[in-house]
């Protein structure tokens, strides 16, 4: 099968979309409990559309036309704003592993969402596929030991991450539908745009109540890490993508966060066995590949 530049160069948007969203997990576990979720997020939104709007307006893309149908961006920042604090409010009380572990239901899930909404078929081949990456993402998680699986608790940290990640799945085909002819970046920016004004809603009260110049330098370090990779520059390469590749193909790259949480847990001191991993980063990569070639419709 033939793949295209676009197509190519979406698969490449993706994989440094779950290279960076991995980040994320690995540095907001850590301050989870120094700073409320809605806090954190209004925060790093502010500092994210900031950072968008400045790019637009350098490539002079700041037109009418980016809000045009302005409904359409509070549904879609509602999605993003509501799975980041529900993210958030589950590492408060439930590890990074077994969030991890939540988070495989999220391809799975935007397949189901992207046949509803625009009609993508979900070919054999890309089931087999999703089966493969989650087998593989969970082996990682679990680090080989499916003793460990067996014996989860599917707590309530984990039932609110999974509320959120209903919303994350269901952003990739609905963006695909409601997008006009925006340009990937003005798209972003006026989803990150309704987000925002959705939080500001939701969390001034816990700005205002947050002692901003006390904060440790880590937190400000995951804000401005989450602000900049894992919110502007992810939600430019997720809308680039979405428009290029069926939404299933999209979310199967989160089952590389798993891996990608763990190189950069290796990268912040932390003792991980690859020996134990390395099967499950294997199957991933397969599974990806299958991906890569794979046919969209039955």
């Amino acid at each position: 099968m033939h793949i295209s530049g676009n197509e190519l160069r979406g698969h490449l948007a993706m994989l440094a979309f779950s290279g960076l969203v991995a980040g994320s997990f690995a540095l907001g576990v850590k301050v989870a409990n120094d700073i409320t979720p809605a806090a954190f997020t209004l925060i790093r939104f502010v500092i994210a559309v900031s950072i968008l709007a400045t790019v637009l307006l350098i490539k002079t893309e700041f037109t009418k036309k980016v809000f045009k149908a302005p409904w359409r961006f509070f549904v879609l920042g509602g999605c993003i704003a509501i799975y980041f604090v529900l993210m958030f409010e589950g590492l408060k009380i439930a590890s990074s592993v077994s969030l991890a572990a939540v988070f495989t239901f999220a391809p799975l899930l935007s397949g189901l969402f992207g046949y509803i909404l625009v009609r993508q078929k979900m070919s054999l081949s890309i089931f087999t596929a999703l089966i493969i990456g989650a087998i593989g993402a969970l082996w990682v998680v679990f680090e080989g030991n499916f003793q460990r699986l067996i014996m989860l608790e599917f707590g309530l940290g984990e039932m609110i991450f999974f509320c959120g990640v209903v919303f994350h799945a269901l952003y990739t085909p609905l963006s695909r539908k409601l997008n006009r002819g925006e340009s990937p970046l003005g798209f972003a920016f006026a989803t990150t745009l309704g987000a925002t004004v959705l939080m500001i809603f939701y969390g001034i009260g816990d700005v205002y109540q947050t002692d901003l110049l006390n904060l440790s330098w880590m937190v400000w370090l995951t804000l401005f890490y989450t602000a900049l990779f894992a919110s502007a520059l992810t939600f430019f390469l997720i809308q680039y993508a979405t428009l290029v590749l069926p939404s299933s193909k999209v979310m199967a790259y989160t089952y590389l966060v798993p891996s990608w949480a763990l190189m950069w847990e290796l990268g912040l001191g932390q003792n991980i066995s690859i020996y134990n991993i390395g099967l499950g980063i294997l199957l991933t990569i397969f599974a990806l590949v299958i991906l890569l070639w794979a046919p969209e419709g039955v």
